[in-house]
Parts: structure tokens; C-alpha cells; sequence
């Protein structure tokens, strides 16, 4: 194996060690026990992530990006704003249903537990979001609506209710407190918050579409 294909794998190894033993004792997990499950030591933890945080930002990265390939894959490229967020909400909903479901669930709480409880944690917890988030920005931005296109501040404030709603309500289907909200339901959230003051916010004056 060549050096980079090296780093890659032990870098692999030890986000996977990450996975496990983080969905397991949450903030409470130990670096040396992740290391060792990768077959390697602490020192590689620092030359390839810096720090105990930087392999858990990691982590977080690894974990969500899987996730926004597949919405950017299930939202068409060619719909309206109401078509597109009709679709990443229609995402949402199917992945209630996926066989794991119930773990992925169980890895968000975990890492959220870990963000308020360590602060190196919680500031690269908010960055991954952050950063993944942008791709969600963008997939609304410019999409035509109501005869006119979407600036990135109306896109960005409806990432952000929706999000807020969906995590919610799949949180509720999970715990078994949504008995009916199906594909149309999350549909139908979603379309509300497109028609309410969230998006229709009007950009300031001079902002040319910020």
C-alpha cells in the first residue's frame, strides 16, 4: 500500500472504531478504546484528526454526508421550490422506515449528548452541521417560486424550519408518538412552512439576493 492509501485506511479504521464505541458509551467514550478497536494507538488519532473532538467532528461529518447525498439524489433538479421541499421531506420520511433506523436515531441523540457536555465537542459538532447544511442551502436556492427565485437568506431560513419540523416529526414516528404521519403528512409540513412569514421574509434593501 502506498503511504496515502495507508493514512486513508487507518483513518477509516478509526472512524468506524468511532462509530461503535461512541453509539455505545456516548460522551463517555475513551480514546484509547477506540484506538485500540481500530488496531492502532492514540498517536494516530492525533497525527490523523489532531485531537479526541477532531476525530469526533469527524465522525459527525462521516456520519451526515452519506445523508445529503442521498437527499441531493432525491430532490429533482429541475422542480420548483414547493416540488423540491415536497421531495427532502418525502426523504425524510421514507428513511423512518430503512432497517436502521432506530440506530441512526439513537447516533444523533448520542452525539448531541456528547456536543453539550464537551466544549471541544459541541463547536465542532456545530460546524459539521453547519457545513452540511450548505448543501441543503443550495439545493432550494434559486428554485422559482410564486414568480419569483429564491434568495439564499429566504433558502437558508427554511433549512433551517425544516429541519427543525422533520427531525421532530421523525423523532415522533421513531417513539411511536406519529402513528399517521405518513409521506403525505411530512409533505404537508414541509409546504406550510414554504407559505409562511419563514420563507417569505422579504430580503433588506440593497442585499441583491443575500
Amino acid at each position: 500500500m502506498t503511504r496515502a492509501e495507508t493514512k486513508e485506511r487507518n483513518r477509516r479504521a478509526l472512524l468506524d472504531a468511532a462509530f461503535h464505541v461512541v453509539s455505545r458509551d456516548g460522551h463517555r467514550a475513551k480514546l484509547d478504546e477506540i484506538a485500540e478497536r481500530a488496531g492502532l494507538t492514540t498517536g494516530a488519532v492525533y497525527s490523523l484528526f489532531g485531537s479526541k473532538s477532531g476525530l469526533l467532528g469527524a465522525l459527525v461529518t462521516d456520519y451526515l454526508q452519506p445523508h445529503y447525498e442521498e437527499i441531493e439524489r432525491a430532490v429533482p433538479a429541475d422542480a420548483d421550490l414547493v416540488g423540491a421541499v415536497e421531495a427532502f421531506a418525502r426523504y425524510y420520511r421514507r428513511s423512518c422506515d430503512v432497517a436502521d433506523a432506530v440506530a441512526d436515531q439513537s447516533l444523533q441523540f448520542t452525539l448531541l449528548d456528547m456536543a453539550l457536555h464537551d466544549p471541544e465537542v459541541g463547536p465542532r459538532f456545530a460546524a459539521s452541521v453547519r457545513a452540511e447544511e450548505e448543501r441543503l442551502i443550495a439545493l432550494f436556492t434559486g428554485r422559482p417560486h410564486g414568480g419569483t427565485t429564491v434568495t439564499r437568506r429566504q433558502a437558508q431560513r427554511l433549512t433551517t424550519a425544516l429541519r427543525a419540523v422533520l427531525i421532530g416529526l421523525s423523532q415522533g414516528v421513531l417513539l411511536g408518538l406519529a402513528p399517521d404521519a405518513d409521506e403525505r403528512y411530512f409533505a404537508d409540513a414541509a409546504r406550510a412552512l414554504v407559505s409562511g412569514a419563514m420563507l417569505l421574509d422579504p430580503a433588506p434593501p440593497n442585499s441583491a439576493g443575500a
